[in-house]
């Protein structure tokens, strides 16, 4: 009997390890997952703070920090703050990406950007001669930063008519390190969308959301409609005639709409003049909008007939005075009119 007793609390204590172990391994799935997932990952909108130099020469490439800016001479009319970037977007360079993901607010670190990645390695078959004629009467003098075709240059030598000039970046060649500090998390959405617009733009601009009712045309479909569309892309593809018209009704749809405020400096932002479409196209997908709608206000210029603004308009009490301060007599004048 004791073997037998033996025998049984064995078999139990096999099956429990059994039912033990999946348990087990499934907590330890689910540890691994939230390890996986805690921090930042991509799609969060973070503001960073940072300051790029090079490694060899410790050359300020950019930063953030109003402080080192001023420190290094850079131009005070330039605003230096954290930036808003989304993470997974390529607002920064991937390795620093890398490294913030998974981060939290006030985590710090450093991290070297290979030359390749940051603005490439360094080409001598980019530094050509040209002619001379293409270049500027201006600009025809070493250090001169060119543009040749499509190209960005600048000037190392210029021999009679003819013209040395380096096209590769002015840091190629340089490995990039970056300090870097995750300021916080954006969550707010007009905050959100004003920190996009002035890392791209590098302006401040007045934003706001509202949701719009508009009128938009769309295909009425109908199960007869399929069936016959079925018919004719058949007829269609045996060369029997062109599909018909499809028949439309316009209807009242509302939409997300982000408003930008259309201020002057944005008129005249070449980011936004050349690329308003993928610069639009990226805030609708970021900030899950239906549309973008750059707003401008004309502001009135009164109830004046514009003849008549230096003597305060068409107000006739305001016309007197002036007449008065002219020293004009009022009822002369009428008289002599109607004579």
């Amino acid at each position: 009997m004791s073997n037998e007793s033996e025998a049984d609390e064995a078999a139990d204590d096999v099956e429990s390890e059994a039912e033990e172990a999946p348990a087990a391994e499934d907590a330890d799935a689910a540890g691994a997952a939230d390890t996986e997932e805690s921090g930042f990952q991509e799609g969060d909108f973070v503001e960073i703070a940072y300051t790029a130099r090079t490694v060899d020469g410790g050359d300020l490439v950019d930063t953030t920090d109003a402080g080192v800016a001023e420190d290094e001479g850079v131009d005070a009319d330039q605003e230096f703050a954290p930036r808003t970037i989304v993470l997974g977007e390529g607002h920064i360079f991937e390795s620093v990406e890398t490294a913030v993901l998974g981060s939290e607010v006030g985590d710090t670190g450093t991290t070297v950007v290979p030359a390749q990645e940051a603005f490439g390695e360094y080409d001598d078959e980019e530094v050509r001669t040209v002619s001379a004629d293409k270049i500027p009467e201006d600009d025809r003098y070493p250090g001169a930063q060119v543009q040749i075709g499509q190209e960005q240059g600048r000037v190392e030598t210029i021999v009679g008519k003819r013209a040395r000039v380096n096209f590769n970046h002015p840091l190629a060649g340089e490995d990039i390190e970056y300090e870097w500090e995750v300021v916080d998390e954006v969550t707010d959405r007009q905050e959100q969308a004003e920190g996009l617009l002035n890392m791209m733009l590098d302006l401040d601009l007045e934003v706001w959301f509202q949701t719009d009712t508009v009128e938009e045309e769309q295909v009425v479909e109908t199960e007869e409609d399929e069936a016959e569309a079925e018919e004719t892309d058949e007829a269609a593809e045996e060369g029997d005639g062109e599909p018909p018209e499809p028949e439309t009704e316009v209807v009242e749809v509302e939409k997300d709409s982000l408003y930008i405020d259309a201020d002057p400096q944005l008129s005249m932002n070449q980011q936004w003049m050349m690329g308003k479409q993928q610069i639009a196209q990226q805030l609708i997908e970021l900030l899950d909008v239906d549309r973008v709608v750059v707003q401008e206000v004309i502001e009135g210029m009164g109830m004046g007939m514009p003849g008549m603004m230096g003597m305060g308009g068409a107000g006739g009490g305001d016309i007197e005075a002036a007449l008065e301060e002219a020293d004009v007599d009022a009822e002369e004048l009428a008289e002599g009119l109607e004579e």
